[in-house]
């Protein structure tokens, strides 16, 4: 590709010149830009045409897939060219690609399956790792693999990592010592207003607030930051009602959106018309909407958190770091002067977070440590800006030790070999492919498509629901995601089965979406806490709801997918039913039966259960006969030590007897033992339980041997002064007996 100038100029042009010099020198780079500085959609081009770079493709990463369509789009755009032409795109949904492509547009999670799958990388020329600041796991996994490539294999491959807010200092010791570049931009003064935001009520009316506040005192477009779909409809629906210029749109940008959606969203407005683009963090860096000059910042984003403690990962809502909120209110000075107007007070940007915190300190590391098991080596060996955390590495290798992925000295089996050929988390590519051997590899590969594409089939909570809305769906996104569906069942269907309980498990999978489901989670099967309330139990031991309308909320088990929220107030994103003999024939091996005794507080009798868990879940129970043995005996006197000594057999010479003892207490002190209900309640276990010997219910206990029990406790010398000096009765001269009362 030969060397020519560009149109516009971008403030990028000016960098290029040691940028070129950096990478013919040496084999590494950094290169730190501002956004809208033209890094992007420039360098690649520049690269291109580099001697080094003749005859071989240059291969840019993007994070998301809107923003790799968008660089590609635009660079064919500068070349007068079609996307599939030098500009290529390849993608998860498909590429398009020719023979005269020089430069690819691939996204993270692309290029680190390439780059395992040929550590060579023959004809590729370089590697541009671009927004690197994002620090996702495929990025710092990609660059780590990328490194080791250029030092034991492709000494000419060259890397450079781009970055609008990043410590460019570490990535380049990194990369060996590498080459600093840094560009100024071009970037246009941006006034900050801080509106504040109430954290009690809803930041939809907020926002709607802020942007008809914003449309009526500045001119331009808006881009507003919010953290997830559920709020952009929602302000969408209020704004929609408050916005009634019929030159300004609306719409929405986020992930879920199909690819026609989110080009319409990122389009110019035609001239003479405004929009307001509701975005969630999709649109915080790598795009330039054109027309933006108002940015409206929520300063919250949904970020999926993993708890190596359950294994489970959840959607959480947290505040923006300041880098974010940096990024963001760099979108409104692209083209002009511009405003960011923030919904949080001034003080609270101090105490932001400085940076995102890097995937792998906070995600599941199961793919990771597969991938890493494959390529033949371990975390510690490898370029890692920052170490994931011991136990999360402990959580994914225990995961894929009982996946069957690796084997006891955590190396890869042929199993993991197969998994590892899906596109897939290694649980959902575990469920497909037993799913698959049973001959119902479509259905496990339609379960996995709609867990890994936020949007397909719509939001329903009932997999049942969404899998029709997925199969009914008529745009292309979904066309081309059906298409995926049946290659990855027909992927699922070749390699090496698997035997023993994980077949068994399989050959259960095909009675409903659940019970496929519960392949890929089981520790996430929960039970109702109580019937039709929406409240469950999981097998991991945490709570979580759905919500009571929904038929779901009336079922006794669910197998759970998606779940969003803290530890403590969890709501179920996705699941679907599944019964009792489904859990039990995929579950089998990991249900636990035990025969417990417990004490019943209402019949102060011992009940006898045969009890089946699955983790925290009791599955099932059935009444079983209690031995009257020593265990039963101790089982009753703690049962009322714990609940009361009331329902022993007492009668008024039993409590007159307690009371006897407890007059001479008080005379003499402690030479007299003390009988009281406390007393008597916290040393049960010692005077009770051989009372209690042969019987399974207080009821079987009698007066007499109560009073044998108490009297055991005053020593043989005092029962005869009991008797003498504390009587039961008085005899009056009338020649009355009377009982005294020892408590007045």
């Amino acid at each position: 590709m030969p060397m020519q100038s560009f149109d516009p100029p971008l403030p990028i042009d000016r960098a290029l010149p040691d940028l070129r010099a950096a990478l013919r020198e040496g084999s590494s780079a950094v290169l730190t830009a501002p956004p809208g500085a033209g890094k992007t959609t420039r360098v690649p081009l520049v690269l291109a045409a580099e001697p080094w770079a003749a005859a071989k493709k240059i291969l840019l990463l993007e994070p998301r897939r809107l923003a790799a369509r968008a660089a590609a789009a635009r660079m064919a755009a500068t070349l007068r060219e079609q996307v599939g032409d030098t500009l290529g795109l390849r993608l998860r949904f498909g590429s398009k690609l020719s023979r005269l492509t020089r430069i690819e547009v691939v996204t993270e999670g692309v290029f680190t399956r390439l780059i395992l799958e040929d550590p060579s990388l023959e004809g590729i020329a370089a590697v541009l790792f671009d927004e690197f600041h994002e620090r996702s796991l495929d990025a710092d996994l990609g660059l780590a693999l990328a490194v080791e490539v250029q030092r034991e294999l492709r000494q000419d491959l060259k890397l450079l990592v781009m970055s609008a807010t990043l410590d460019g200092g570490r990535v380049a010791e990194l990369l060996g010592g590498a080459s600093r570049i840094e560009s100024r931009g071009r970037a246009f003064p941006v006034g900050t207003r801080y509106l504040g935001r109430d954290a009690r009520q809803k930041i939809e009316p907020q926002m709607a607030d802020a942007i008809t506040a914003a449309l009526r005192t500045e001119h331009g477009s808006v881009l507003a930051f919010l953290p997830g779909a559920g709020e952009i409809r929602r302000t969408e629906a209020l704004l929609a009602e408050r916005v009634r210029d019929p030159a300004v749109s609306i719409v929405p940008l986020y992930g879920a959106l199909d690819a026609d959606t989110q080009d319409r969203a990122i389009a110019p407005a035609p001239p003479g018309r405004r929009k307001i683009v509701l975005a969630t963090s999709i649109a915080e860096s790598s795009l330039t909407i054109q027309g933006v000059r108002i940015v409206v910042d929520g300063g919250l984003a949904r970020v999926p958190r993993y708890e190596p403690g359950v294994g489970l990962t959840r959607l959480v809502t947290v505040r923006v770091s300041r880098a974010s909120a940096d990024q963001r209110r760099g979108r409104a000075g692209r083209e002009e002067p511009g405003v960011c107007l923030r919904l949080w007070d001034a003080p609270q940007t101090a105490s932001l977070e400085p940076h995102n915190k890097p995937e792998i300190l906070v995600a599941d590391l199961s793919a990771f440590v597969l991938d890493l098991a494959f390529w033949g080596s371990d975390a510690d060996r490898l370029a890692l800006l920052d170490p994931p955390p011991k136990p999360s590495l402990d959580q994914a290798r225990e995961l894929l030790r009982e996946l069957g992925a690796l084997d006891g000295e955590n190396r890869i089996t042929e199993w993991g070999r197969r998994l590892r050929k899906l596109p897939l988390p290694p649980r959902l590519a575990h469920m497909l492919a037993l799913a698959a051997e049973q001959g119902v590899g479509l259905l496990g590969a339609e379960i996995a498509m709609v867990l890994t594409e936020r949007g397909l089939g719509g939001d329903a909570v009932d997999l049942s629901h969404r899998l029709e809305a997925f199969r009914r769906e008529r745009s292309r996104r979904a066309a081309d995601a059906r298409g995926m569906v049946r290659r990855w069942a027909a992927a699922a269907g070749s390699g090496p089965q698997r035997s023993g309980r994980a077949a068994a498990r399989a050959a259960h999978a095909d009675r409903s979406p659940g019970a496929i489901l519960a392949i890929a989670y089981p520790d996430r099967i929960a039970k109702s806490r109580a019937p039709g309330g929406g409240a469950f139990l999981l097998a991991n031991g945490r709570g979580a709801r759905v919500d009571p309308a929904l038929p779901l909320a009336r079922e006794l088990f669910l197998a759970v997918g998606e779940l969003a929220g803290s530890a403590t107030q969890s709501r179920i994103l996705l699941a679907a039913l599944i019964t009792l003999a489904e859990i039990e024939g995929i579950c089998g091996d990991r249900i636990e039966a035990r025969d417990e005794v417990t004490f019943d507080r209402a019949t102060a009798a011992l009940r006898g259960r045969r009890i089946r868990r699955l983790g925290a879940l009791v599955i099932s129970e059935q009444p079983i006969p209690v031995e009257p043995d020593a265990h039963a005996a101790q089982t009753i006197a703690q049962g009322l030590a714990r609940f009361g000594i009331e329902r022993l057999p007492w009668t008024s010479a039993l409590r007159q007897l307690v009371d006897r003892v407890a007059f001479l207490r008080r005379l003499e002190g402690d030479r007299w033992p003390e009988l009281s209900d406390r007393a008597l309640a916290s040393d049960a276990l010692d005077w009770l339980a051989p009372a209690l010997a042969g019987k399974t219910a207080v009821s079987e206990l009698s007066e007499r041997e109560l009073a044998d029990a108490l009297l055991g406790l005053v020593p043989w010398d005092l029962r005869r002064r009991l008797e003498a000096e504390a009587p039961t009765h008085f005899s009056a001269p009338s020649g009355s007996r009377l009982p005294i009362d020892y408590a007045a």
